[in-house]
């Protein structure tokens, strides 16, 4: 039996939709181990098809030569074949020092020699969806179909939810965060509204997921809650590692967020959920479940003045305005969650 290492991305929702080609890759008798940063390495935990995850212990954004090459001489001998998802030159390292005789990703950044196959990078106006993407490295094709499966153990999830004491599918989770920029983010006040209005109606707790950036805007939404009297909110911004976030997205009732790692994480459990688009487009990073709803106010023809801004891909709008994820109201996001 051939034994894989893959070479995981650094996002999480990168992470997740790579989860279909480790799937194939254990169909045809592949051993899988995944090295992983430490902030999506639960991701991969939460992946029935893959043995085993090692942490790497790196820092975003750093070279660190040293431990690349001290954790490579680790793993030397250990696994048949490589397959590095990210494109930057340092992924391609590990493999390459370990030794390991096939190693296999898209050409990146010049990565000649690091790489036994290179992949032609995609253009930017021509790269297929993420799944195909990752799936492309398999050297099959037929991933257009296939959606990212998550799971996590009962007993995990009876962890997390206890010290909480909350109920599997008796609350809502809202995650208002994105990590790529504001542009991505539905207003803060329509979370709150949505907040309100969800714990008055129907009873349930609300949520709130985040990271430590994510606190303030989580803080605001949960004092509006709390000042309004309308029931239970739990703000968990920056207090959950992502094990445990993961674990509460999958027995919450439905999700709300933006276009966010979470997103797909919600998708990949199959939780019923909304997900909102400003900046980005859904025709590329969609949520991959048919339990989801997207709002896009671009892709909707009864929204007028038409948006002929949208996509920007922008972190912060360039118009200042920010119509594309102002003018949805939180009525059209609570219309399409289950009661």
């Amino acid at each position: 039996m051939t034994s894989t290492l893959v070479i995981a991305p650094q996002w999480i929702g990168d992470a997740v939709m790579t989860e279909p080609l480790l799937r194939r890759l254990h169909a045809r008798g592949e051993r899988i181990t995944v090295g992983a940063l430490p902030w999506v390495a639960p991701v991969y935990r939460a992946m029935a098809v893959v043995e085993r995850v090692i942490e790497f212990p790196f820092v975003h954004g750093g070279l660190q030569w040293a431990a690349r090459r001290s954790l490579a001489g680790e793993m030397r001998g250990q696994f048949d074949r490589a397959v590095v998802c990210p494109n930057s030159l340092k992924s391609a390292l590990i493999p390459w020092w370990a030794g390991i005789a096939e190693r296999v990703g898209y050409q990146g950044e010049a990565r000649w020699g690091l790489l036994t196959k290179r992949l032609p990078n995609p253009s930017k106006t021509q790269r297929p969806p993420m799944v195909a993407f990752y799936g492309a490295l398999s050297g099959e094709a037929g991933f257009e179909s296939e959606r990212p499966q998550l799971s996590v153990a009962q007993l995990a999830v009876d962890a997390a939810l206890a010290p909480l004491d909350l109920q599997r599918a008796g609350y809502y989770v809202l995650v208002p965060g994105a990590e790529y920029g504001p542009a991505k983010r539905w207003p803060t006040s329509h979370f709150a509204t949505l907040a309100q209005t969800l714990a008055q109606r129907t009873g349930r707790a609300v949520v709130l997921l985040g990271s430590g950036k994510d606190a303030p805007v989580c803080d605001e939404i949960a004092k509006a809650v709390q000042q309004a009297g309308s029931g239970r909110c739990l703000d968990l911004s920056g207090r959950t590692g992502l094990t445990e976030a993961l674990a509460l997205v999958s027995a919450a009732c439905a999700v709300v967020s933006n276009d966010s790692g979470m997103m797909h994480v919600a998708a990949a459990f199959g939780v019923p959920q909304v997900a909102i688009f400003g900046s980005s487009s859904p025709l590329h990073t969609p949520p991959l479940s048919p339990q989801a709803h997207v709002i896009w106010l671009k892709d909707d023809p009864s929204y007028q003045p038409p948006l002929g801004c949208a996509p920007c891909f922008a972190r912060d709008c360039p118009l200042g305005h920010t119509r594309c994820l102002r003018d949805v109201e939180p009525t059209r996001v609570l219309a399409l969650l289950p009661p």
